[in-house]
């Protein structure tokens, strides 16, 4: 699993001196005879992974019930109507994809509903920087990114009820990272206006938090802003749009390796995909760079080699990604590899919502042979059935002419970096400038797509001449004809739909996002194009 970070620049004042970490309070209880995949669900959900922690708080997390009263004020600055409520609250983070309330409609027995206060993809827990103080810190975890809306029949979206490990197409970190700094800068400005927000948002509050944010992180915000000067973004890369974020610039921040264009050039968003059948993979991220060590560049992997030590070096790799995405120490991430194997077998066993709309299975079982012709080489081998399982995967690689800056950008400072760490003999770092071939379990609704998300359909994937330079992105519904985001011909939601969340430009004229290559199949005639996609519905 990828996260980019909300970093948080704005609290590096509290010191390096590192303390225990504290448990999340977001995670669900499992049952004591729970299963591995039942605890690794409810990690996936839930747990902090080290990012509740006094490290993690100079960098990505957050103390939250300050940060919750300055994007209230901001909603009230830009809006005179909206109320002073945790209404509001759950409105604005809701704007950036995030999902208040959600129930998750895939949890496996064993696991209880969590009584989480925040939304789904927040991790939390009390910190004690110093004797006698306590502040509630926030942190965006797994289900940030790897929880994703349910649709219906027709294609329509429930940010309601959620699916842990689809995608969550509709989350806008850049936007969220902007305005948590931007709303938190002008906050301070008005110290008393802020801790009587906080007071109404949080009646429940101790009196030694209250006195701990009033006297203690307060100050240290006002110092640290102060020292930011006039700067308009806390990160200098951008960090992605609806539905795709930037790990290798954030990793590069948190290792100290330089950027590309003082960050500026640092583009190489990557769109969130569907967790699906990704255990079958021996080599992570986008462009396989991180490999599973001993494991050959193409590796064609069968059910019979997802045993215990390669789900093992998959969820050691995991447990890195927990550096750039929460602000994890490298040393600390390693503590987390018991929970990450428990997260493996959890993904193991998972499938993604199966796909809700008709499904003509006569067109299928033909898509299903042009699959097999077309597209299995790289993209893996399913069998027969009516919910068809990956029986074997070639672990491809390789170029097919899609924007290369991604690919690039993993370059050797950052290689070098990561090998200076304690993951040197966890993660074979493969630099190649091509990109891997994922699975396509659960593609149906992952759009927009290649690995740049730099196309909106597959109908317009599998006809390049007709892919759009711009359309929009989040809160979006799906077509489940053309399958993909749901638009008009000018690249814009219908006339009438209101998205759930912000929606975001794309245009694939801008840097990393280019949407040529990967021709295959545009010779297939109109009908043989429409079969395929009816197969891949199947997945």
């Amino acid at each position: 699993m990828q996260l980019s970070p909300s970093r948080w620049q704005v609290l590096h004042c509290f010191g390096r001196r590192r303390v225990r970490r504290r448990e999340s309070l977001s995670r669900p209880s499992v049952s004591a005879d729970a299963s591995a995949e039942a605890r690794g669900a409810a990690a996936f959900e839930g747990a902090g992974f080290g990012g509740i922690s006094l490290d993690a708080l100079q960098t990505h997390a957050l103390p939250w019930r300050l940060v919750a009263a300055a994007l209230v004020l901001d909603a009230q600055a830009r809006d005179r109507s909206v109320p002073l409520a945790r209404s509001t609250l759950d409105a604005t983070l809701a704007g950036f994809g995030f999902l208040p309330g959600a129930e998750v409609a895939n949890r496996p027995l064993g696991v209880s509903k969590s009584s989480s206060e925040l939304p789904l993809g927040f991790s939390y827990g009390d910190l004690a920087p110093l004797a006698g103080t306590k502040i509630r810190v926030a942190n965006l975890g797994c289900a940030a990114c790897h929880a994703g809306v349910t649709y219906g029949a027709d294609g329509t979206p429930d940010p309601r009820r959620t699916w842990l490990a689809m995608p969550n197409t509709s989350l806008d970190i850049e936007a969220y990272t902007l305005a948590v700094f931007r709303a938190t800068r002008n906050a301070i400005k008005r110290p008393e206006q802020l801790i009587a927000a906080v007071d109404v948002l949080f009646p429940d509050m101790s009196w030694g938090e209250k006195q701990s944010l009033r006297w203690f992180v307060l100050p240290l915000v006002e110092r640290r802003i102060a020292d930011l000067g006039n700067i308009e973004k806390p990160l200098p890369f951008p960090n992605g749009t609806p539905g795709s974020t930037n790990g290798v610039a954030a990793l590069k921040f948190a290792l100290g390796v330089p950027l590309a264009g003082n960050g500026a050039g640092d583009a190489g968003v990557v769109s969130i995909p569907d967790l699906g059948s990704r255990v079958w993979r021996t080599r992570l991220l986008a462009d396989g760079a991180y490999a599973v060590p001993g494991s050959a560049r193409q590796m064609p992997m069968t059910a019979s080699g997802l045993d215990d030590p390669h789900l093992k070096s998959l969820a050691t790799i995991m447990t890195f990604f927990t550096v750039p995405s929460m602000g994890v120490h490298p040393d600390a991430a390693l503590g987390n590899i018991t929970e990450a194997v428990d997260v493996m077998a959890f993904l193991k066993s998972y499938r993604p919502q199966p796909f809700p709309g008709a499904i003509d299975r006569d067109r299928a079982e033909h898509g299903r042979q042009l699959y097999a012709t077309q597209c299995a080489a790289c993209h893996g081998r399913y069998d027969a059935n009516l919910t068809p399982r990956l029986v074997e995967f070639p672990n491809w690689i390789g170029d097919v002419g899609t924007d290369g800056l991604r690919a690039k950008l993993f370059d050797e400072p950052l290689a070098a970096a990561i090998n200076r760490t304690g993951y040197r003999s966890k993660i074979a770092v493969a630099r190649g400038g091509d990109y891997a071939a994922p699975p396509l379990t659960g593609i149906w609704a992952s759009a927009p797509y290649l690995h740049n998300g730099s196309v909106p359909t597959l109908a317009s994937l599998l006809s390049p001449d007709t892919r759009p330079r711009r359309f929009n992105v989040g809160g979006h519904a799906l077509d489940f004809e053309q399958v993909g985001l749901k638009l008009d011909e000018t690249g814009n939601y219908p006339g009438g739909y209101k998205p759930f969340s912000m929606p975001a430009l794309i245009d694939t004229a801008t840097p990393g996002r280019n949407n040529s290559g990967h021709r295959f199949g545009e010779k297939l005639d109109a009908g043989d194009k429409r079969d395929l996609i009816e197969y891949l519905k199947l997945l």
